[in-house]
């Protein structure tokens, strides 16, 4: 919204700034920060009230993890409800609202928020830590991955961007036309990276901190796909437009930001499936549209360890009856291994900012 008051420079020179993606990223970061850093105390305290705690499962399920965790039954849930609206606001107000890239990434967030706020819901009210059935939620997010698909697919702006293809530290183009198999291809990068952030949310700021290195690398990715110097130079597949993700990227970076302010350990409130859902959506809805959907697993690479370890843990236990891990995913292992909280998670924000420079090298590493 801002952005138009650059139409007023004839009339006051100053105003032009606000025609600059890095000016308004800046603004979308401090903005998304400081709303999230004020309207944190106000949520927890509604979540408090209305007894929207987390419900904690029983030794019965989880053994020795319950009385690591014990303490943390009554902490208010449904967080990530700060997040989306501080993100929401941060972007309707810096961002150029006649940008489609802005809108296919924002709504489809906002709908994996409201799938993963049923979720909540359902686990609150029922005082249990079974919300909806798996099968709802993979649907939910497999009818929303495909409405983003066809709808690139089928605009003619977007549709070549779309159906191709890099991989991260090859030079050129390695699949120029994906066809409609692309629908495919973004179900399983969304709900793959949706529900990868959604195991990885299970310390206080685990999830939250290791967003942060992945959201910073894609909107630095996101402005350079779409200079047309920058991208030339780096052998990145120009996309018109897809600079604004920038802002959106800078705004989900300070809107995670001040949510981690509330949420590091001891957290006062957790994302929940409302948080992590929407923000491994957002993640890779980010990465379809600056056609690097397999940088993600490297730069995401914490998400992916948690993911696996969890597929790894059911497939043996199926096969073999016996567990890889002592317990999955792979952060409560480490806990039961003897690790503090505190640890597991500074560690593994540790890799994700490790992984972050990995996926940077890319740039030139080809």
């Amino acid at each position: 919204m801002l952005y138009y008051l650059s139409e007023l420079s004839s009339h006051w020179g100053p105003l032009r700034i606000f025609e600059y993606v890095t000016f308004r990223a800046m603004g979308g970061a401090l903005t998304a920060f400081l709303v999230s850093l004020w309207l944190g105390p106000l949520a927890i305290r509604v979540l408090t009230r209305l007894k929207l705690g987390q419900p904690i499962r029983g030794k019965e399920e989880v053994r020795q993890l319950a009385d690591l965790h014990g303490s943390k039954k009554g902490t208010p849930t449904m967080g990530g409800l700060i997040v989306l609206m501080t993100l929401t606001g941060s972007c309707l107000l810096w961002a150029r609202l006649d940008n489609i890239y802005v809108w296919v990434v924002l709504v489809p967030t906002i709908m994996l928020g409201a799938l993963g706020f049923l979720d909540d819901y359902q686990k609150v009210t029922k005082k249990k830590s079974d919300g909806i059935r798996s099968w709802q939620k993979l649907l939910g997010q497999i009818l929303i991955a495909t409405a983003v698909g066809i709808f690139l697919i089928s605009n003619p702006a977007t549709q070549e961007s779309a159906t191709s293809l890099q991989i991260p530290f090859i030079k050129y183009t390695v699949v120029d036309d994906l066809g409609w198999f692309a629908v495919l291809f973004f179900i399983l990068v969304i709900s793959g990276s949706s529900n990868a952030v959604n195991l990885t949310d299970g310390l206080d700021g685990l999830a939250a901190g290791c967003t942060i290195s992945v959201a910073v690398v894609f909107g630095l990715f996101a402005y350079l796909t779409d200079n047309k110097d920058f991208s030339a130079y780096l052998l990145l597949n120009r996309v018109h437009g897809v600079s604004e993700l920038s802002v959106f990227c800078a705004s989900l970076t300070g809107s995670v930001l001040g949510f981690l302010w509330f949420n590091c350990h001891p957290a006062k409130v957790f994302m929940g499936d409302t948080g992590s859902l929407a923000i491994g959506g957002a993640l890779a809805l980010v990465a379809i549209c600056v056609n690097q959907e397999l940088l993600l697993v490297i730069v995401g690479g914490v998400f992916v360890m948690e993911a696996m370890s969890v597929i790894l843990q059911v497939t043996s236990f199926k096969l073999t009856g016996k567990r890889i891990f002592a317990m999955s995913p792979i952060h409560h292992h480490f806990e039961l291994k003897g690790w503090s909280e505190t640890t597991v998670v500074v560690r593994f924000w540790i890799l994700s900012v490790v992984f972050a420079l990995i996926g940077l090298a890319s740039l030139k590493l080809r």
